[in-house]
């Protein structure tokens, strides 16, 4: 726990990237398919490297193979009943198009605010376990939130909620990254021996929000540079990790 207010600054400002993507849409307005779908698809083949030659090698490392499946699952499966909750909501009335406009935007904000508790958990795991981890972490995450932060705002824009309201929605879900990474840091104390699992819980969270999500977010939106986004964010990310 002495390294907590580090950790709370490294995912401050990894969960403030949403803020800067709804700025970004704010000024400029919403980009290209292309450009969201390699935005989209590159922090998903970052949160893949960071997985897959981090997160999981030093789970197997430090604790017994059991206990890292028996985490990794688990984090896939509280992704998947939260996506379901979140998804299972259905208007009773017919809306119109502004009204459909902002309540995808609320569902795409509520979706983000979910999904950055477990984010800011594997921040504060990857710190725990390596500096340079939890760095490499905090970093895909940051590239992850921009485009969703663009994601968010767009919709809400179009459907004539003012500026300032957006922003304000943004910031707040800025914060529950760094509250993930604070709950993080309670649970690996008050529960010993336990980093291997957490290490493997982050993992299967951001794996499901890799092939889940990100990965057919940026496929609908353009083929091609969705494979050309996946590819160089995991390239680069994985000779990244190999010089750590």
């Amino acid at each position: 726990m002495q390294d907590w207010l580090p950790i709370l600054w490294v995912s401050t400002v990894a969960g403030l990237a949403t803020t800067l993507g709804s700025v970004l849409v704010l000024i400029f307005g919403r980009p290209q398919e292309r450009v969201l779908a390699t935005l989209l698809a590159g922090s998903g083949g970052v949160m893949l490297a960071v997985v897959s030659l981090d997160l999981l090698p030093t789970a197997c490392q430090i604790g017994p193979l059991k206990q890292v499946i028996f985490g990794f699952a688990l984090g896939i499966i509280f992704m998947k009943i939260a996506d379901h909750q979140l998804n299972s909501s259905s208007p009773s009335l017919p809306l119109s198009r502004q009204q459909k406009l902002k309540r995808i935007g609320l569902l795409v904000a509520a979706g983000i605010a979910l999904h950055d508790l477990p984010e800011g958990m594997a921040i504060s795991v990857g710190q725990e376990a390596t500096g340079e981890l939890g760095f490499l972490i905090a970093l895909a995450i940051t590239l992850h939130n921009l485009p969703e932060g663009m994601a968010t705002t767009a919709p809400l824009k179009m459907a004539k909620i003012k500026g300032w309201k957006i922003l304000l929605l943004n910031f707040g879900i800025a914060f529950f990254t760094p509250l993930g990474a604070l709950i993080g840091l309670f649970a690996m104390d008050r529960v010993q021996n336990s980093l291997s699992f957490f290490l493997a819980l982050a993992g299967g969270a951001m794996s499901f929000l890799v092939f889940a999500e990100l990965w057919p977010l940026s496929r609908e939106r353009h083929p091609h540079y969705a494979l050309l986004g996946g590819a160089i964010g995991y390239i680069l990310f994985a000779l990244i990790s190999l010089l750590h």
